[in-house]
């Protein structure tokens, strides 16, 4: 049912439109015309207001089709490609890969799953696939922080189960938990003095985030949460106390919490030592996006499991050390699961995908169509 030479010609069109975070408006309107083409119904939301990114989130609604009484589901991708990504230059290559020339980055991370997603909606049309109702939420501001689905309303979903086509490993895969993440930022006054004449007189801001960072766990805290010193600034002249410092820092877990206990353990290990050397601290936390953990008993998974079987693929449950845009609808109280894609070397001018991974991934969802037209 899958045409290959369709979705790779697909594929190909959607990575040579720029669309690097921040700068979606021109993939936007490639999509909200593709998916118009096919009747589907097309609403951009308000989102763009709030990001300040290109685009707002495109939330597109097919109609149940010969089955009323399925349970809604979505599908989604995101449209926003890392740098470098301007000037993208497919090449299909005799070993079966799809890959850039080597100058930018290809955009598989997600524009396969967007690909995907054509493909099935068409290959599910052809062939007169009855189904309930789906939606396709395309999100802005994915690689900048899942900006996009974070400024989304949650009323705009209408579903009970959540297919996210945006993970590593073999298509079949199947993400079924990831973290939350908070981001930190600490801030360290002290007090300025002759660095030579009267040291003594003065409160070096760095040795006290030093000091505060040595007392803080860090590192893998246990299976389930890391935490993580990104960045430190601050200093002056050689011969002057330094009186300012800033920490930038994150903590995750799989379990909310144990990131909301990794939080408070760092906010303590900086206000104690601050409190001790004379110091004033500052800190911030927020988090970014929460955790999930779903289990093979879960709905979604099972049928995700069942569609990916049904197509010949192995279904894989596995866990993930980063955040996705499933990590908010999760949060929304949407079962959300994220699907592995096959693309590998994302983030890199490396980045490649098999041509038979887009295939797989298009059958994969329209197998989830069907599964969920039975229950």
């Amino acid at each position: 049912m899958i045409k290959q030479e369709r979705i790779v010609e697909e594929f190909i069109e959607l990575v040579q439109v720029d669309s690097v975070t921040t700068q979606e408006q021109n993939i936007a309107k490639v999509l909200t015309d593709k998916f118009s083409k096919l009747g589907l119904e097309v609403a951009e939301d308000q989102s763009k207001e709030r990001t300040g990114h290109g685009a707002g989130n495109l939330i597109v609604t097919w109609k149940a089709q010969g089955v009323q009484s399925a349970p809604n589901i979505f599908f989604t991708c995101h449209m926003d490609t890392v740098a470098p990504g301007v000037g993208i230059k497919p090449v299909v290559s005799e070993d079966g890969y799809i890959r850039s020339d080597g100058t930018t980055i290809l955009g598989a991370d997600d524009k396969a799953g967007i690909a995907a997603l054509f493909e099935a909606i068409r290959v599910i049309q052809e062939n007169d696939i009855p189904h309930g109702q789906i939606q396709f939420v395309i999100t802005v501001g994915e690689e900048s922080g899942l900006i996009g689905v974070r400024g989304m309303e949650r009323d705009a979903i209408d579903a009970e189960l959540g297919f996210a086509l945006d993970s590593t490993g073999e298509v079949g895969g199947i993400c079924v938990s990831a973290p939350a993440r908070a981001q930190i930022k600490m801030k360290i006054t002290g007090k300025s003095a002759h660095a030579g004449v009267n040291p003594e007189d003065g409160i070096s801001a760095i040795q006290v985030a030093a000091k505060s960072i040595a007392a803080m766990k860090l590192g893998r805290i246990d299976h389930e949460t890391t935490a993580n010193i990104g960045s430190f600034s601050g200093g002056g002249p050689l011969n002057v106390v330094c009186d300012y410092a800033e920490i930038a820092a994150e903590a995750r877990s799989i379990v909310q919490s144990k990131v909301e206990q990794q939080v408070e353990h760092m906010r303590e290990s900086l206000l104690n030592t601050c409190r001790e050397y004379g110091a004033t601290g500052v800190f911030e936390s927020e988090i970014a996006y929460p955790a999930f953990k779903l289990t093979e008993q879960d709905e979604v998974v099972q049928l995700a499991a069942a569609a990916i079987e049904s197509t010949g693929l192995k279904p894989e449950t596995f866990p993930s050390g980063g955040g996705s845009d499933a990590n908010i609808f999760n949060g929304f109280g949407i079962p959300t699961v994220n699907l592995a894609l096959g693309y590998e070397d994302i983030h890199t001018t490396n980045e490649r995908i098999k041509v038979s991974s887009l295939v797989d991934a298009a059958k994969v969802v329209v197998s989830i169509v069907q599964e969920a037209a039975k229950r």
